[in-house]
């Protein structure tokens, strides 16, 4: 009871809603808080050190893109012992994808303690996975790398984490679709265009043609991920083309 009376003690009134999120969150109980304020300040806060340095997410998160990035390697490591460095690299791209980090952190809701000055719905689908990878990057200089890994095993490896199916796993649909449109000497073209519309963030759109001719289309917050919109469409389209091409 002492050491949890010592934990509680740590930290003031005002971080108890803090407090209890991550602590439901985690799985377990912060020490330092003031890390994990840290780790959900957005730079347009523009808060700063005692020595001046930006005092947001934004280090953390390059701490935590290491730090699970180490766990996931030891991992595989060990689950597959027979995979070679070229496999075991591409299966951590899988697992750590930025698509599949957003989808994490917007499973665990990261966003609602983001202090930010700028309006939540402004922000890209990209900061869900950002704020997911500072966490970890708190919770390693709080509680180091035990408890790293085992946030990171509860989160990431338990949940989505499945050998077999990540290895059939495509992800880049529009690199998969060129490769077979060089392979058959087929014209392809993305068509890419502003279309912003009413909508407060900025919307890009795209025409993917095939031998001149429009198959697919998408539309996103970005160019990248319109064209990969695009390409997954075209993909399923012609499937069974590029299976057996």
């Amino acid at each position: 009871m002492g050491f949890i009376n010592k934990i509680i003690k740590s930290h003031s009134k005002k971080d108890d809603y803090l407090f209890n999120e991550l602590k439901s969150i985690l799985g377990f109980s912060p020490r330092k808080i003031s890390i994990y304020h840290k780790a959900f300040v957005h730079r347009s806060i523009k808060e700063t050190t005692e020595l001046g340095f930006p005092k947001n997410y934004e280090r953390l998160e390059f701490l935590g893109d290491a730090v699970l990035g180490a766990v996931i390697a030891s991992y595989l490591f060990k689950k597959v012992p027979s995979g070679n460095e070229g496999y075991l690299t591409q299966m951590r791209s899988k697992i750590v994808s930025r698509e599949h980090l957003n989808e994490i952190g917007t499973d665990l809701d990261l966003i609602r303690l983001v202090k930010s000055n700028v309006s939540k719905s402004k922000f890209g689908e990209n900061i869900n996975g950002n704020i997911f990878e500072s966490l970890i990057g708190a919770i390693y200089l709080d509680r180091g790398y035990k408890y790293s890994k085992k946030f990171i095993y509860k989160s990431v490896i338990k949940p989505y984490v499945n050998i077999p199916m990540l290895e059939g796993k495509i992800t880049s649909y529009k690199s998969l679709f060129i490769e077979w449109c060089q392979k058959e000497k087929r014209e392809f073209d993305y068509d890419v265009f502003d279309d912003s519309g009413k909508n407060a963030v900025k919307h890009f759109s795209v025409k993917l043609s095939l031998d001149n001719k429009v198959i697919a289309k998408g539309r996103s917050t970005s160019k990248k991920k319109a064209e990969e919109i695009a390409s997954k469409r075209a993909y399923f389209a012609f499937q069974k083309e590029i299976s057996n091409g």
